[in-house]
C-alpha cells in the first residue's frame, strides 16, 4: 500500500503539471498549437491526480520502478513546458 506521503507527492506532481499547463495556455495564447501543447502537459497531470484516488492503482504506484519512471516523465514534461 502506498503511504500517505507518497500519495500526496503524486497528487502534488499532478497539480504542478496542471498548473504549468494552464499557465502555458494563458501566456502563449498567440502561438500556433498552444492548445495541443498545453493539453500535452495538462492531461498527464489530471490523469495522475485521478489515478491516485483509485485504490487498485495505489499498489502499482507504490513500486519503486514506477516511481522512478513517473518522476522522470514528470520532470521531462516540466522542462519541456518551460522551454517550449
Amino acid at each position: 500500500m502506498l503511504s500517505k506521503m507518497a500519495l500526496n507527492n503524486y497528487r502534488m506532481a499532478g497539480y504542478l503539471l496542471l498548473a504549468i499547463g494552464l499557465i502555458n495556455l494563458r501566456y502563449q495564447t498567440g502561438h500556433s498549437n498552444v492548445l495541443a501543447h498545453s493539453l500535452f502537459i495538462i492531461v498527464p497531470g489530471v490523469l495522475l491526480i485521478g489515478v491516485t484516488f483509485l485504490r487498485s492503482a495505489q499498489s502499482f504506484l507504490a513500486k519503486r520502478e514506477v516511481m522512478w519512471v513517473l518522476a522522470a516523465l514528470g520532470a521531462a514534461l516540466v522542462v519541456w513546458a518551460i522551454t517550449n
